[in-house]
């Protein structure tokens, strides 16, 4: 009633273990087994984004399959298509990514969203809430071949600090663009405005004296921040009016973003054609015509000089 976007809360919530127990939440049964999970992602959705990185960097991709749905997301939510870079689903054969619901839950009648986490041995949904996935895809396949152990993202010492920045960054951030891009009335939009530029000056500061969002190592938190700041000049500026001041504005973001995105292996999981597409071409309620924007033009290969 107010014109304020709400996200929906994620309904799957089970968790991968080394040995099957149950996790924070949810049931147990899922153990950590090479070849037994896919993901199903989008290229365009930053919350999808997160686990790509964490499967790239993690060396999971041997480990768990993916699959890519079309970049254009239609009424009925996502759907599988030709499209450069998307694939078909090669697990379950499903056309759209709402029958991979109603697999896992026949009577499912709620958002279908991405990221999707597939147990391919009890053909069900592990889980879709994305902060959750990559803490699993950080952690639970340490034990096996190939996966990078030694890199963590979630270090224990450092807990309290991530937990606390990655509450700022959600709300304000990574959820604040949204709120002002889908907001329906002035007062909402202002308020989602106000509160992601009052953050970004202050993350602005931070990175002044500090390189990295908790100090001098990357963690999940600088990879929560990353996906929105990769997709704000091409897409948020523009299609969701978040336009007081473009990333390449910010001295310190904007080299961060680019020594983020530097990072081995980061930059093969960042898709701007998908993501520019899905924005622009999907909001029919944001922009009518679905006319994509070529611009801008921005180097994510500029030296970025954070060392």
């Amino acid at each position: 009633m107010k014109g304020e976007f709400i996200r929906v809360t994620s309904v799957f919530r089970n968790w991968i273990t080394k040995d099957g127990s149950p996790g924070p939440t949810g049931e147990g049964g899922f153990v950590a087994e090479p070849g037994r999970y896919h993901l199903y992602v989008s290229y365009a959705c930053p919350w999808a984004h997160r686990t790509l990185i964490f499967r790239k960097l993690k060396g999971l991709e041997d480990i768990i399959s993916v699959s890519v749905v079309h970049p254009l997301m239609p009424a009925q939510s996502w759907v599988f298509g030709e499209y450069p870079g998307a694939t078909p689903d090669q697990v379950n054969s499903a056309k759209t990514l709402a029958e991979i619901y109603q697999i896992a839950d026949a009577g499912f009648n709620g958002q279908v969203t991405v990221p999707v986490l597939w147990d391919k041995q009890r053909r069900t949904i592990v889980n879709n809430e994305s902060s959750e996935i990559i803490r699993m895809l950080n952690a639970v396949f340490n034990d096996c071949t190939g996966v990078h152990a030694e890199v963590d993202f979630y270090p224990r010492p450092l807990r309290e600090k991530i937990n606390a920045i990655n509450e700022v960054v959600y709300h304000s951030v990574n959820n604040g663009v949204y709120r002002a891009g889908f907001a329906s009335t002035q007062k909402a939009y202002e308020l989602g405005f106000d509160q992601l530029f009052a953050t970004l000056d202050e993350l602005e500061t931070l990175l002044a004296s500090q390189r990295y969002l908790v100090g001098t190592e990357i963690t999940e938190a600088d990879w929560r921040l990353f996906v929105t700041l990769v997709r704000f000049d091409s897409v948020y500026v523009g299609h969701f009016k978040c336009n007081k001041k473009r990333l390449v504005d910010y001295s310190n973001l904007w080299a961060y973003t680019r020594e983020l995105y530097q990072v081995p292996g980061v930059a093969q999981t960042v898709n701007m054609k998908h993501i520019k597409y899905h924005y622009y071409a999907s909001h029919k309620m944001i922009n009518p015509t679905g006319i994509v924007p070529k611009g801008p033009e921005i180097d994510f290969l500029l030296a970025h000089g954070r060392s």
